[in-house]
């Protein structure tokens, strides 16, 4: 016997478009707290290293630790994400970047900093993962581009902030209250989730057809839901379950090493020295914690502008054309860099460092800032999509832990000439594979982003 199901209407265009672009705002809140916590360290170390007496090592290993914390989070959310769902898993997230905050704020000593930000790593990494795998599963294909990567505008947004409110306590040196106040967004964040639907993808995965496409009525028209659900039906249908081990089988191999080299690259162009350290860089080229902190916010500026203005066009030009032309300008920005430092007696090097730097982080945001979250969101099978973005996640974290504890020493030991360069050498690597093996994914489906990865196509 069949039970006819009764007639359901979606909501109008213009109410689908406000939910879906609520939904994935509330989401994206994860990618703000991401780059608030990984950027107010740059301003909060100036003051934390004479408070609790710490070399260059341990100021180090106080950025580093959240980046610990980053690699176990992004490890373990991949797992999580598939068996709990996206929403709950994300409403776990906010609540220990909540936790994380407060303990930061309160640590009297340097173990209980360095395992607040362990805390805030575990949460920065499992959002990392989960925020634009959740938005990419809402999204209709002409609208994921510009939605996924709002997550990466909401991470330059926190960097940005973080350098305001890390200017604004410059004078009195309150640190505290700088890693503190990311507890306000955190708890924004957590209200927030409960008046979202799961991802009608992980719903179906799950057997709950009907949740599904009510799911879907939210961001769908009643007819593109139906359709969309027979498609991913059928694409779950060739799926079979895998494991992390089956990660490298010849179906799964290209988007595994797509996800692997764009993630890497990302992160050996050297961003993150930058986010972590410009105050400390700049401070050392000449300039005073104040200048040095007030410079910090015009390359956060950088990054957020142009991070907006990529997003008003990563659905009309494309990936390909972003990622690889200003890929290319972050490299050339590096090697300038780098030979700033050869000039003799250059007069305001650190007003020069400061343009460079900016010029540096507008590339790199247009480009490679973007790439890393949204090609890792459009690139594996719904079945295996939490694992497998968790190879680019931790690809990501194990790398900028790398960085972040040891740009002073390379500093020290290369000049930052050497480290500059090296950055540059790295990126040329990463370019050169990603203009071979990168297809263009505008405004196609999943799973024909996933078919033309199979057969090497580029375009």
């Amino acid at each position: 016997m069949t039970t006819s199901r009764a007639p359901e209407t979606s909501a109008p265009p213009r109410a689908r478009r406000g939910a879906v672009l609520g939904a994935s705002t509330i989401a994206a809140l994860g990618g703000l707290l991401f780059g608030y916590d990984t950027g107010v360290i740059s301003a909060a170390l100036l003051y934390i290293a004479p408070e609790f007496s710490l070399s260059d090592g341990m100021q180090q290993f106080v950025v580093a630790s959240l980046l610990l914390g980053a690699i176990a989070g992004s490890l373990g959310a991949g797992p999580v994400v598939d068996r709990i769902g996206r929403k709950v898993t994300l409403i776990v997230l906010s609540a220990v970047f909540s936790a994380g905050a407060l303990l930061s704020a309160l640590a009297p000593d340097t173990s209980i900093l360095v395992l607040a930000r362990i805390l805030l790593g575990l949460a920065i990494g499992g959002s990392s993962l989960v925020v634009p795998t959740y938005i990419a599963e809402i999204a209709p294909p002409t609208l994921r581009g510009r939605l996924v990567s709002m997550n990466q505008l909401m991470i330059t947004i926190g960097i940005f902030a973080s350098y305001l409110v890390g200017y604004a306590f410059a004078e009195s040196g309150a640190w505290r209250w700088m890693v503190g106040l990311a507890v306000v967004p955190s708890l924004v964040m957590l209200v927030g989730l409960f008046t979202l639907a799961e991802s009608p993808r992980w719903l179906l995965s799950r057997g709950r057809t009907e949740d599904a496409r009510k799911a879907l009525l939210r961001t769908h028209s009643a007819a593109d839901a139906d359709a969309s659900l027979a498609e991913m039906s059928e694409a779950m249908r060739e799926e079979s379950k895998f494991s992390y081990r089956d990660l490298l089988s010849p179906k799964l191999r290209p988007a595994v090493l797509l996800g692997f080299a764009v993630a890497a690259t990302n992160q050996l162009v050297g961003v993150n020295a930058v986010i972590y350290y410009a105050p400390t860089i700049l401070k050392q080229a000449g300039l005073g914690d104040s200048a040095a902190i007030l410079s910090s916010v015009g390359i956060g500026a950088a990054n957020m502008i142009f991070t907006m203005i990529a997003l008003l066009f990563i659905d009309k030009v494309g990936r390909r054309p972003l990622l690889l032309g200003g890929t290319s300008v972050v490299i050339l920005v590096l090697f300038g860099l780098g030979a700033l430092y050869l000039l003799p007696s250059v007069h305001g090097l650190g007003l020069l460092l400061t343009g460079g730097l900016m010029l540096y982080e507008a590339a790199f945001a247009a480009s490679l800032g973007l790439a890393i979250w949204l090609i890792n969101s459009e690139v594996f099978p719904t079945a295996v999509r939490g694992k497998a973005a968790g190879v680019g996640t931790v690809t990501h974290w194990g790398l900028d832990f790398l960085i972040s504890i040891s740009v002073l020493t390379l500093i020290n030991a290369l000049t930052p000439t050497g480290l500059f360069w090296i950055y540059g050498l790295l990126g040329v690597l990463g370019l050169v594979y990603l203009w071979r093996n990168l297809p263009e994914t505008k405004n196609r489906t999943l799973e024909d982003i996933e078919s033309s990865l199979r057969k090497g196509e580029r375009a």
